[in-house]
């Protein structure tokens, strides 16, 4: 049988990880993450557009990173919209 403190490490532990879960899911959902991974895609097409050479490169490269930041943007409404008709 666990002891007292025994219980109050594994209570420690879960509260340290939980304080983690919650940082990890912040960074997941928050704006400077889309932002980054929209910027990083952009340079990254951007590159692959020259080296294909297909022309104006640098802003064919933004339909993709917009097309990013849209599809992230709306998510939380399709998740919302999901959710209330799953649970019934």
């Amino acid at each position: 049988m666990a002891t007292i403190q025994d219980l109050e490490i594994e209570i420690q532990r879960i509260k340290d990880r939980n304080i983690k879960v919650e940082a990890d899911k912040a960074w997941e959902t928050s704006w400077i993450r889309k932002v980054i991974i929209s910027i990083l895609t952009y340079l990254v097409i951007s590159i692959f557009f020259l080296f294909a050479k297909i022309s104006n490169p640098f802003i064919n490269a933004i339909v993709p990173a917009l097309a990013f930041l849209l599809s992230t943007a709306s998510l939380s409404f399709f998740k919302n919209l999901w959710t209330r008709y799953y649970k019934k």
